[in-house]
C-alpha cells in the first residue's frame, strides 16, 4: 500500500548551510519519536503506512517525517527525515513514504499554524469516517474535547500521490484540527507535537466508547450544544499544559521500557 516519493529540484533548503542539531531539533525529534513508539503500543498505526510531521524548530520551510519502510514501533530519534517542500532529505537516510510527503508537505506549507500533523488508519476514528453522517456524536465527555474543532473530507480519491491531491486536502482542512477523511483514515493538526499527540489519543478513545455505545443498538444521547460548548471551553483552557505533562509521561515510560527511542 505503500509508495517511495521521487524527489523533484533542490530549494534553497538543501542548498544552504545551516545548523539541524540544536537542542531544540533534538527535542523535536525525541518528541516525535516518543509519539510514533507510543501509538504503536496502542495499535493506532498500520503496517509501515501512516506518517507524523513536524516542522523543524526555527525552519518553517522543513519538516521532520518517519522514513519509507519503518513501522512506528522502530523509530527512534535519529532515523527522522528533515524534508523540505519539494520532497529533498535535507537529514537523514532513506526517503519519506510518497503519501507522507505529498499530503505533510502541502498542509505544512498551506497552514502554518500545523506545527505538527498526525495521519492514521486507527481503527475507531476510521471506522466512524466509513459511515453515514458526521462521525462524532456530542454524547460522551471526551469526544466534547473536540467540539467545533472537526472537518471532514468526503472527496476520497484514491492514494494522494502527487501535490494536486495532497493540496486539496489542505484546503479541505480549513481551520480545524481533526480531520475526518472519508473511507480513509484521520488526520489530527497540533501547535505543537504534544498537543497532536494528546489529540490524536482522545479522539480515538471516543471513537472506541462511540462505537460501543452504537453496537448496543440502542440511541444515542447527545450533549445539549451549550453544554457541550461549555465543557469543550473549560477543557480547552488546560489543554496545551495537560498535553505536555501527557507526553512527558509517555517518554517517562518509554525510558524504562523503550530508551532507544531517544538514539
Amino acid at each position: 500500500m505503500a509508495h517511495e516519493l521521487k524527489t523533484a529540484a533542490a530549494s534553497p533548503a538543501v542548498l544552504r548551510n545551516v545548523p539541524l542539531d540544536t537542542p531544540e531539533i533534538i527535542e523535536a525529534r525525541r518528541d516525535l519519536a516518543a509519539s510514533f513508539r507510543m501509538a504503536a503500543k496502542l495499535g493506532l498505526q498500520e503496517g509501515i503506512c501512516n506518517h507524523f510531521s513536524a516542522v523543524v524548530p526555527g525552519h518553517e520551510d522543513l519538516f521532520l517525517v518517519n522514513p519509507y519502510g519503518w513501522a512506528f514501533a522502530e523509530i527512534k530519534a535519529s532515523q527522522l527525515l528533515i524534508c523540505d517542500f519539494n520532497g529533498n532529505v535535507v537529514s537523514g537516510e532513506g526517503k519519506p513514504e510518497a503519501t507522507a510527503f505529498y499530503i505533510h508537505a502541502q498542509i505544512h506549507k498551506v497552514l502554518p499554524r500545523a506545527t505538527a500533523a498526525f495521519h492514521t488508519h486507527m481503527p475507531n476514528a476510521t471506522a466512524l469516517s466509513m459511515v453515514e453522517g458526521q462521525p462524532l456524536v456530542w454524547a460522551g465527555q471526551t469526544a466534547l474535547k473536540f467540539y467545533g474543532r472537526t472537518a471532514v473530507d468526503e472527496n476520497y480519491n484514491g492514494l494522494a500521490l502527487g501535490n494536486d491531491e495532497g493540496l486539496r486536502i489542505a484546503k479541505a482542512i480549513g481551520d480545524a484540527d481533526i480531520v475526518f477523511m472519508r473511507n480513509h483514515g484521520v488526520m489530527v493538526l497540533g501547535p505543537t507535537i504534544a498537543e497532536a499527540f494528546d489529540d490524536l489519543y482522545y479522539l480515538e478513545r471516543a471513537a472506541e466508547v462511540q462505537l460501543k455505545a452504537m453496537s448496543t443498538g440502542r440511541n444515542l444521547l447527545p450533549i445539549p450544544d451549550k453544554i457541550a460548548q461549555k465543557a469543550y471551553e473549560e477543557m480547552r483552557e488546560g489543554d496545551p499544559e495537560s498535553a505536555r505533562l501527557h507526553l512527558a509521561s509517555v517518554r517517562r515510560q518509554l525510558a524504562i521500557v523503550e530508551p532507544d527511542y531517544l538514539d
